[in-house]
């Protein structure tokens, strides 16, 4: 009998693609204003075509920062070389929100994600956490001079075949990246196929054989914003689960952590990590919903996917006795008030020990340290 086989795939998107340079100037205008004044309110939207930056959002900060210049040298950090021409829109915070928020609720009504499971040591599913680390290797090789033609904006795809053995293959590697014009079209594609592909393929001790697909157009010399308008929070697929779990309707960049948007979907996380690696289920889904203004979340739902070994009801009464799932209470938990997120969307926010490897910035969110509140519902 012929075997039953499922495809699932995953993208991801460097930091020099137009929608993730929106995404860190926004994050980067976020954390300028979190170093003078730990509880600004920023909801700061990026918008970017061509050699135009337009700046819009709302920010309510005693920080005394240029926005305008934090945008052109975000550009320039990502590795293109033109200065731009920026549009500045910001406002402060309406006073019907601000109203709410003053008081401890949520900035935003809204419905949040978190998700985790086996498949990887980060908890995280693999096609998903192959993709970036396909964007991670090839910008890495680009930024030190060992990959010749690359330039700053990529993207990658990774399509996964699971059989009912529970053997898991590469069924197929998809890489775009930017090149320079003259460059040698045999080499480029060699080595990506040789020192990327392949190397990740291994990383995970998976089959090398899948179908490769590189530049399917034949050509990709206009990148970046050039090539295609940018727009902070289009990427929420790459940013968070890669399509493996659902997503709320929020995206996370540029704004504080008094939107639940951003904060609820990393707490959602945080519990979804240590229920799954407490080892009470193999998989874990988690839903947070919030009203504007009310401090405590409306409704919590658990999915784990008929894994679990304790009653989903029992894990639901556990976070309610144990965790402060207001903002407030979240913030102070995952410690939301520090300059942390600028890199968050350079890889993914979720599954990375660091956010910054240089300097050893943890993502609070992703820490194992709430494994014995769940594991002691199997005493």
């Amino acid at each position: 009998m012929k075997k039953k086989k499922n495809l699932f795939t995953s993208e991801a998107v460097s930091i020099g693609h137009p929608d993730h340079v929106c995404d860190m100037i926004s994050d980067s205008i976020l954390d300028a204003c979190l170093k003078e004044d730990k509880n600004a309110r920023v909801a700061c939207e990026t918008m970017a075509k061509d050699e135009f930056i337009v700046l819009s959002g709302e920010i309510s900060t005693t920080a005394n920062i240029n926005v305008e210049q934090i945008a052109k040298d975000t550009i320039k950090k990502i590795g293109y070389t033109y200065t731009p021409r920026v549009l500045n829109l910001l406002s402060k915070q309406s006073p019907d929100i601000a109203q709410g928020v003053d008081i401890g609720g949520a900035g935003d009504q809204g419905i949040m994600f978190g998700y985790a499971n086996c498949e990887t040591p980060e908890y995280m599913p693999l096609a998903i956490t192959m993709a970036h680390d396909l964007v991670k290797l090839a910008t890495t090789l680009r930024k030190n001079g060992k990959f010749k033609y690359a330039g700053p904006d990529m993207k990658s795809q990774v399509t996964l075949e699971y059989t009912e053995d529970e053997k898991t293959k590469v069924n197929t590697m998809l890489m775009s990246i930017q090149h320079s014009e003259d460059y040698n079209e045999k080499e480029f594609k060699e080595f990506i196929k040789n020192e990327i592909m392949t190397k990740i393929a291994e990383k995970y001790n998976l089959n090398t054989d899948f179908k490769i697909l590189i530049n399917p157009t034949g050509k990709f010399v206009i990148g970046g914003p050039e090539g295609d308008a940018g727009l902070t929070g289009r990427k929420i697929i790459v940013d968070t689960y890669g399509g493996y779990a659902p997503h709320g309707g929020g995206a996370f960049s540029g704004k504080d952590p008094t939107k639940v948007d951003r904060s609820a979907a990393y707490m959602a996380r945080y519990l979804a990590k240590n229920i799954v690696a407490s080892g009470i289920a193999k998989e874990c889904l988690i839903q947070l919903s919030y009203a504007i203004g009310v401090v405590q979340p409306i409704s919590i739902y658990i999915d784990c996917k008929g894994t679990n070994k304790i009653d989903e009801d029992k894990i639901i009464q556990a976070i309610y006795d144990n965790f402060d799932l207001s903002p407030k209470g979240i913030i102070e938990q995952l410690k939301l008030r520090n300059p942390i997120y600028t890199q968050t969307c350079n890889g993914g926010h979720f599954g990375r020990k660091y956010l910054d490897e240089e300097n050893k910035v943890e993502c609070s969110w992703e820490k194992l340290d709430q494994v014995n509140i769940f594991k002691n519902l199997m005493i």
